[in-house]
């Protein structure tokens, strides 16, 4: 008996733990922040992975390993320029902040002969080793106008420098703000223009939390069935619900970096199947999901293949990293067919919460059909990027008294540069976010 125990304890120190989610593994997802900002890359880290920084590719292995928020500065060395972490300093405080205002640009005259250092000396400088911080200091002190700039003015030109000659690169961990922000900045429509503050109240306001079962309609690439996820943290399930045959892709859990505990809890149903009892055989389910697959290959590659090709167009994702010396490790794929005894459950008993996305389709004819899905007093939220649709919608739930507390909220969001005596709202913002219709469902027998 005590032979057992020992080989019972031996079995479970050699399972395999899940990755510790505050340092970049290989095989894992990354959000790439090049130059604060100018440049946002998901990128999947491997020993043959590369990033691409003007017209120079760099390796990702020196991330292998390295805690998220990390940042890394580009320097040269005997085989080239290479990715090398900045440690952090500690810096002492100064205590005055006040900006030296004696000084302006208005005999500063722009007639490209401040500079002394041509651009054959600086090429030089890179051969011998010289690093980028290096350059800088070389360039301003070959400047004849630095030291007449204004005070912001010189922090503008060394930000100019900076991201010219030692641009660096900012390890993001993806999660749900972060991946929102990237696309809403670069490609806002692929999300259905779903900004971070909308994401959050569809969350707040459909009530997501642990042990619950969330229905989702997504059709933003999996953004909201991330979310969902990443908040339920492995306890309760969603299931991505959809019309007909092969539902929307959802490629972009991949990134969330999910265990296979929390993985296992992502699943997917028509709403043919979870409104009616009729089961659907072994075959029509094999069937369905080779439809499914090829409808996912064929009308959005998914981000692993992007990683891999040797050539991305600018229009085809954000990101633009190719491996072509290791082979990448793939995330496991979510989005598996929910079991009959979970779809008899949701039957049975319904879903907790109901969030949909949907903006190609109308609001009010997915809403007549999943509402009923829910349990009575289940809240529910529905986002759109137009008014017009959820105000129908709303008016039809009325009328057909299938809800209660129905409003309709716009959110609005204001993000503010906070510097030492130079704090205001960003000169650049956006003024929409769509909106949300939220309300709790009843039952109207």
């Amino acid at each position: 008996m005590e032979l057992n125990k020992d080989q019972a304890t031996m079995s479970e120190n050699n399972k395999p733990q899940d990755p510790d989610p505050r340092f970049a593994c290989e095989g894992c997802s990354v959000l790439l922040d090049v130059n604060d900002g100018d440049r946002l890359v998901f990128a999947r880290l491997s020993g043959g992975a590369i990033l691409k920084i003007g017209n120079k590719n760099y390796s990702l292995k020196p991330m292998i390993g390295a805690p998220f928020g990390s940042l890394f500065q580009v320097e040269s060395g005997d085989e080239g320029s290479f990715l090398s972490r900045i440690l952090p300093v500690k810096q002492e405080n100064k205590s005055n902040n006040v900006i030296d205002d004696s000084r302006d640009n208005r005999e500063l005259v722009d007639n490209n002969e401040a500079q002394n250092l041509t651009g054959e000396e600086i090429e030089a400088m890179r051969r011998e080793g010289a690093k980028g911080d290096e350059i800088i200091e070389a360039l301003i002190a070959n400047s004849k106008t630095f030291e007449k700039k204004f005070q912001l003015s010189q922090e503008k030109y060394l930000l100019k420098k900076q991201k010219k000659y030692a641009p660096k690169v900012l390890l993001r961990r993806p999660f749900a703000r972060s991946i929102c922000e990237a696309y809403f900045k670069k490609y806002p429509e692929r999300i259905g223009f779903l900004r971070v503050d909308a994401l959050s109240l569809l969350l707040t306001m459909a009530n997501v939390t642990a042990y619950s079962d969330v229905l989702v309609v997504d059709m933003v690439g999996g953004l909201v069935t991330g979310a969902v996820a990443e908040r339920l943290g492995g306890t309760g399930y969603v299931c991505n619900t959809y019309k007909g045959n092969s539902p929307s892709s959802v490629e972009m859990v991949r990134m969330f970096n999910f265990s296979d505990k929390v993985i296992k809890r992502i699943v997917q149903s028509s709403i043919n199947e979870l409104s009616s009892a009729k089961t659907v055989s072994p075959e029509e389910n094999n069937q369905q999901e080779r439809v499914c697959n090829a409808e996912i290959n064929i009308n959005e590659p998914s981000t692993s293949d992007i990683v891999e090709e040797t050539s991305v167009t600018a229009e085809a994702m954000v990101v633009d990293i190719v491996a072509p010396e290791s082979k990448i490790i793939k995330a496991p794929k979510a989005g598996a067919k929910a079991s009959k005894e979970a779809i008899e459950m949701w039957q049975e008993n319904g879903f907790s919460s109901l969030i949909m996305a949907a903006q190609d389709q109308d609001p009010w004819s997915l809403a007549k059909d999943v509402l009923p899905l829910l349990s009575c007093s289940a809240p529910f939220a529905i986002y759109h990027q137009y008014l017009q649709p959820l105000a129908t919608c709303m008016h039809n739930l009325q009328q057909g008294k299938m809800a209660i507390n129905l409003q309709i909220t716009e959110p609005w969001l204001r993000e503010y540069q906070v510097l030492p005596s130079r704090t205001h709202p960003h000169m650049q913002m956006s003024s929409f976010g769509g909106y949300v219709l939220s309300g709790i469902r009843i039952s109207t027998t």
